[in-house]
This record gives C-alpha cells, sequence and structure tokens, in this order.
C-alpha cells in the first residue's frame, strides 16, 4: 500500500511537500523551519501527524492532520489541515487512498478547509461525497 505513517526522517520531504502545496496557491515566501516542524511533528509532545503516499518509493504526496473532538457526537475526528499530490502524481487514486486511510482512522467526522476556487478539489472531494458544512463561518484567531 503506498501510504503510511510518516517518520522523522521524512520531515525535509515533509517540509518540501508543503513549501510546493504554498508555491502552488501562490505564496513564494513560505520557507519552513524544519527543526520546529519535526518538534511538532515528532518531538515528545507532538501536536499533528502526517500521512505519506508513495509510488515507487517515491514521495508523492501527504496528508497533515491533527485530532478534533466533538462535544455534540461525543468523538474524536480529524482535522485534515492540509493535503497535497505533486502534480505528476495526481489522478492516480493517491488522493483516494490518502482519505480512505484517514477515514479508517476514526468513527467521527474528518473535516477540512478548501478553497472556494479550487474547482478540481471540491469535484474530487464531492465525487467521494463529501459535502460542504453550510451555516458555518470560519473564524481565526491569530496568536
Amino acid at each position: 500500500m503506498p501510504v503510511r505513517d510518516a517518520i522523522a526522517t521524512d520531515i525535509e520531504e515533509i517540509c518540501s511537500l508543503i513549501e510546493e502545496h504554498a508555491r502552488y496557491e501562490g505564496n513564494e515566501e513560505l520557507r519552513l523551519d524544519r527543526a520546529d516542524m519535526a518538534r511538532h511533528l515528532f518531538g515528545p509532545d507532538p501536536k499533528a501527524w502526517v500521512l505519506v503516499a508513495e509510488t515507487d518509493g517515491e514521495v508523492a504526496g501527504m496528508a497533515l492532520c491533527s485530532w478534533i473532538f466533538s462535544t455534540w457526537e461525543a468523538r474524536p475526528g480529524i482535522w485534515l489541515d492540509d493535503i497535497y499530490l505533486r502534480p505528476r502524481f495526481r489522478r492516480k487514486g493517491l488522493g483516494r487512498e490518502l482519505l480512505t486511510e484517514l477515514r479508517a482512522r476514526t468513527e467521527g467526522r474528518i473535516e477540512w478547509d478548501v478553497r472556494e476556487d479550487n474547482h478540481s478539489a471540491l469535484a474530487f472531494y464531492a465525487q467521494l461525497g463529501a459535502e460542504p458544512v453550510p451555516g458555518w463561518v470560519r473564524y481565526r484567531w491569530r496568536g
């Protein structure tokens, strides 16, 4: 199976994928501190985790996630903060495999954001049966 849990030695690939995704979305400035990211993902008190998709031993993409908890459902779920496949690996079923693996890890909900102008992602998520959340507006409070 080409989807696996990331390990500490994947940190360069993970950061490179995130930076590639930022450039794909028009952010040419993003440069991640590898040590900080490694501490947050693989340190003694990890804040998030990553699934890696591989093809023939090459890292094709990843999903960066953290746990959430729904009080009304009384169960944990997954927040999918970032999913990215390198362009040459798209349309090969890897995105579906990443999301299928996430679904297998929780009985709760999986939530994520998508840009409203990303029509190919919107179509892909709809094909999987995912739906937009009506009536909710996301807020952000920066530290």
